[in-house]
């Protein structure tokens, strides 16, 4: 059974957004109120519950619900998805009596349509009712849209004075190369937190998690990952000790998730370990690092199993990171295939085939003698990808 954090209830609920025959409408919920804290898309056009959930922040930090429907992102609706977007909190808020102000909404799905208020209309009272009754699992895989698995990590902290517990969910397989977070995230803790503190560290778990992951170089109009801590659990974050180990718990399961999204990108079969070493910069060392993950050269020689270094290094070569070509030296796991700028000579295919094969593939690559560095996962290219979004709006 999952941990669940104290003082938390789940709801999920078949509306009929997108998808028939399931549960696309899913709820978490605080006894209490809750210190919140998010961190968004960096997408120009951002969607509609992006603004509102911003808004019920700025307004609050304290929340008591996270709202989420798969199927319909309500992005690029204009002032009217706004508006719709604030009617269906507004519908929720009174089905479970706290105020709107204390949701924060999420979407997900197809981009320009607006919502039918009608079938939230007759959604609504089936998620008030299911409130409580449901569990992490079945709200987690209401939120998926074209995820195969519902995506889940949890973590305790032992303290001396109690246990903490945080249960993360995430959705997210397609559309990825966040610039904050994935296409949506959530995680929920019983500590009592410091809000400044938690938003802190929420970011910062963020930077070393979801944003290095990418399945096809798309960041969502949708992006968002919150976090809601509600101190049910009568555990103080107030000393060092017990906010650095609280910090590691909710990174392992940001990490956690964010393997996950890569291990189940759409018609993903690999997942590529990217490792720059040696830059003039950390900021020389990402550029590489999307290069070669974002390339649908790489990503393609991946899934056909062909060590082609080729491409890795041509991706390296137009990333603009500022680098000597002649110091560079590509290696797939401990086995060196290029060396400061020369092939070596051998075998190389029979000797990598063993690894080609496997799912996880670590492509490291030193840019010379520099101590900046990055790390990124990234999936492979399939048929299916090009199958799953070329019918998506289906």
């Amino acid at each position: 059974m999952i941990p669940v954090p104290k003082g938390y209830k789940f709801s999920a609920a078949a509306a009929g957004f997108k998808y028939k025959d399931r549960n696309d409408l899913a709820l978490i919920c605080s006894d209490v109120p809750a210190t919140a804290a998010g961190v968004f898309t960096t997408n120009r056009f951002q969607a509609a519950p992006i603004t509102v959930c911003k808004a019920n922040l700025e307004k609050d930090r304290k929340t008591r619900a996270l709202m989420i429907n798969a199927g319909l992102a309500n992005a690029c609706t204009g002032n009217e998805g706004i508006e719709d977007c604030r009617r269906t909190t507004e519908m929720v808020s009174k089905a479970i009596g706290i105020e709107s102000c204390e949701i924060l909404p999420a979407s997900t799905g197809v981009i320009g349509n607006r919502f039918d208020l009608s079938v939230w209309e007759a959604a609504v009272p089936k998620i008030a009712e299911a409130l409580g009754s449901t569990d992490a699992v079945k709200t987690a895989k209401a939120i998926m849209t074209t995820d195969t698995f519902p995506k889940l990590s949890w973590k305790k902290v032992d303290t001396a004075n109690g246990s903490i517990r945080l249960l993360g969910m995430c959705k997210g397989s397609g559309m990825i190369c966040p610039k904050m977070a994935t296409m949506l995230g959530f995680v929920i803790c019983d500590a009592d937190v410091d809000p400044d503190w938690w938003q802190e560290t929420l970011a910062r778990c963020i930077q070393k998690s979801f944003n290095c992951v990418t399945v096809d170089g798309d960041t969502s109009t949708n992006d968002c990952v919150l976090a809601l801590a509600n101190g049910a659990s009568g555990v103080k974050a107030d000393s060092d000790t017990v906010k650095e180990a609280l910090e590691q718990a909710l990174l392992d399961i940001c990490q956690a998730l964010s393997y996950m999204i890569i291990q189940d990108a759409e018609g993903g079969t690999k997942v590529m370990s990217i490792s720059v070493t040696g830059a003039e910069s950390d900021e020389d060392a990402e550029l590489v690092a999307r290069a070669v993950g974002n390339s649908p050269l790489v990503k393609t020689a991946i899934f056909g199993e062909d060590p082609n270094w080729g491409r890795i290094v041509a991706a390296a070569g137009r990333s603009e990171a500022d680098f000597d070509p002649d110091m560079l030296t590509l290696a797939f796991g401990d086995i060196i295939v290029f060396e400061k700028g020369c092939p070596i000579e051998g075998d190389i295919d029979a000797v990598l085939a063993p690894l080609m094969k496997k799912q996880d593939i670590a492509v490291n690559i030193s840019l010379g003698n520099g101590t900046g560095k990055s790390s990124l996962l990234a999936s492979d290219f399939t048929h299916d990808y090009v199958s799953i979004n070329a019918d998506y709006r289906s």
